[in-house]
Order: C-alpha cells, then sequence, then structure tokens
C-alpha cells in the first residue's frame, strides 16, 4: 500500500508539469514563468532522483526522471522563447 501511495503522488507531481510544458511550446511564451524558480526547482529534482537512486526507490527514480525532463523542457523553451 505504501508502494501505491508514493506512486500515485509520484504520478501527480509529474503530470501537473505536462500542461505549463505544453502551454508553453504552443504558445511559445514563457515571459510569466521564473527562471530562478525553474532553475532551483530542477535543482531540487536533481537532488531527489540522485536521493531515489542512491535508496533504489523506483517511484523516486521514476517521477524525478521523467520531472526532471519536463522542467529542463520547460527551461529550455525559456531560453529559446525568452
Amino acid at each position: 500500500m505504501i508502494s501505491l501511495i508514493g506512486l500515485m503522488a509520484a504520478l501527480c507531481t509529474t503530470v501537473a508539469f505536462v500542461p505549463q510544458a505544453l502551454k508553453c511550446w504552443r504558445s511559445r511564451s514563457t515571459a510569466d514563468i521564473s527562471l530562478s524558480m525553474f532553475l532551483i526547482f530542477a535543482l531540487g529534482v536533481c537532488l531527489w532522483l540522485a536521493y531515489g537512486i542512491v535508496r533504489e526507490d523506483l517511484p523516486l527514480i521514476l517521477a524525478n526522471g521523467v520531472t526532471l525532463a519536463l522542467v529542463l523542457s520547460i527551461l529550455w523553451m525559456k531560453v529559446r522563447f525568452g
């Protein structure tokens, strides 16, 4: 049951970034996105991913790996589209 709760939490927090990434891609605008917030968040996600890898915790690894990819794509769009 604990793993299921972890997987569901991971799914929710990861999927939460999909609408933002899609909106940035479609509008080609990231003017309202804070670069510093996303940089700090990306660092936090990297640390969570490292923690998950060290603990060999699959929900942490999957959630933070996918979240990092989404956050990095938003950061890339922030740099590219301004």
